[in-house]
């Protein structure tokens, strides 16, 4: 399977390339970056630290999708909802890792996704979706007396708060508990708030150092409380997982899908 890959000089970027490099059933096939980035017009080997491969990086997306059966995109909000009409005009399928889109960007996407093939997640690991589905499970077998806090800690780099993990998870407990995200949401608290209101979903946003990323679901009720969590040590889970879904979306018809319809959970 042809994949490119977009803002290739980044962590996940490079995690991508070396990735794509070492699975059999892919090969890289473009390497995009932003006009005006110091690696464009540049070998990529060249520009990784290492012997030429002769792929040149390049700053026009209609080459790359030209070339491509997918493209990968940790990026931005703007970038990657600009990418996904592109993509689904050209027939090339979209793994999105981007987070922190508003409403207006996931409509444009999910509009995208009616023409196109979509796979958009929050977060790509195994364990964090594992994580999503128990959310929803113990959510639902437990009552509103039981008060749920989404805690999530990241590096000091991280733009967007809450984490679209944070949200995956907080989708995912409403889910459970029948209502909207959008009602009972409660993100952070300073000041004379009163109490805490019964039902909502609160959230936490740590950013320091350089955590990859933790998550904790807290269903704290009388007498006891239920933590559900997961630990990121190593950021290439994330990169493994965008790839997995990228082979996966070969054969899959229009749609925006999630890692959960990757993984069959």
């Amino acid at each position: 399977m042809r994949m490119a890959v977009m803002g290739a000089s980044g962590r996940m970027g490079q995690m991508l390339v070396q990735l794509i490099d070492a699975d059999a059933r892919a090969r890289l096939s473009a390497v995009v970056e932003r006009v005006g980035h110091d690696w464009v017009g540049q070998d990529l080997g060249a520009a990784m630290g290492g012997p030429a491969r002769g792929l040149t990086v390049t700053e026009d997306v209609a080459v790359a999708l030209a070339c491509s059966d997918v493209i990968i995109d940790f990026t931005t909000p703007a970038v990657t909802v600009a990418l996904a009409q592109k993509a689904a005009e050209a027939g090339v399928a979209h793994v999105i890792g981007t987070t922190g889109f508003s409403d207006a960007d996931l409509a444009a996407i999910a509009q995208a996704g009616a023409r196109g093939r979509i796979v958009r997640a929050g977060n790509m690991s195994l364990g964090v979706n594992l994580l999503v589905t128990l959310t929803r499970q113990v959510a639902q077998a437990l009552g509103a007396e039981y008060d749920i806090e989404i805690v999530e800690a990241h590096h000091r780099h991280k733009v967007d708060a809450p984490s679209g993990t944070a949200l995956m998870l907080g989708e995912a407990a409403a889910e459970g508990r029948g209502v909207a995200l959008a009602d009972v949401a409660d993100r952070g608290r300073d000041g004379i708030t009163g109490a805490r209101a019964s039902g909502d979903i609160g959230f936490h946003a740590i950013r320091g150092g350089d955590f990859i990323g933790e998550h904790d679901v807290i269903f704290a009720g009388e007498g006891e409380r239920i933590t559900l969590r997961h630990v990121a040590s190593d950021r290439a889970l994330f990169a493994r997982g965008a790839v997995t879904a990228a082979l996966w979306l070969e054969g899959q018809g229009p749609g925006e899908y999630s890692m959960l319809d990757v993984l069959g959970l």
